[in-house]
């Protein structure tokens, strides 16, 4: 008499469906998760664009010595940014952004409100030339950063971004992304009031000493 062999009845679909779909359903709320995560990120930013931490906050900026991208403006170093409280501007005449701040950096130039220089980055000179002949140079020195290498030293993540500069030369502040109305009022030129005090009161504190 053979052995009787004993199988086990296959699965109905509806008991296989829930281990197929499982892995599935997985991937799936991994993704929704990511997504949440990169869109509450990018809404700080646009809050805050500080939120991205700069290594260089509180020292003093690279040493560099860049070339101007014309004859009729001066290029831009690193002494040139000592003894003022003043903004260096990075962008590009490819910067589609950078059209964004364009009005607003140009009403600070005419108002005199802080000094601009500018950092032309990874971008030809004629192109930056024209560029500015169409929205308007508030800068007062450009340098040429042809090969980049200058905003690598400044940690430039994209352009635009601004720097803020104390009368030491010392980054005290970066904004990632163009100056909107409200980054200004709220936080650039309120920091940079309190910059322009300090440099009187320690200078105050030292003549009594």
């Amino acid at each position: 008499m053979q052995d009787s062999i004993r199988q086990d009845p296959p699965l109905s679909p509806s008991k296989a469906r829930p281990t197929r779909l499982l892995p599935r359903a997985l991937f799936a709320l991994t993704v929704f998760v990511i997504l949440v995560l990169l869109a509450a990120f990018r809404i700080g930013l646009d809050a805050n664009p500080s939120l991205v931490p700069s290594p260089l906050i509180g020292k003093e900026v690279p040493k560099f010595d860049l070339p101007p991208i014309s004859a009729k403006i001066p290029g831009l170093s690193s002494r040139d940014l000592l003894g003022r409280v003043l903004l260096v501007n990075v962008f590009a005449s490819w910067c589609v952004t950078c059209r964004d701040e364009a009005p607003l950096l140009m009403a600070l130039k005419e108002q005199g409100i802080v000094p601009i220089e500018g950092i032309d980055y990874e971008d030809k000179p004629a192109a930056a030339l024209a560029w500015l002949k169409r929205m308007g140079n508030p800068y007062e020195r450009i340098g040429s950063d042809a090969s980049g290498r200058v905003g690598i030293d400044w940690g430039v993540y994209g352009v635009p971004e601004t720097y803020l500069i104390n009368r030491d030369g010392r980054i005290t502040y970066k904004v990632i992304g163009p100056i909107s109305p409200g980054i200004l009022t709220r936080t650039l030129l309120p920091k940079i009031a309190r910059l322009r005090e300090r440099a009187p009161a320690l200078a105050r504190k030292k003549s009594v000493e």
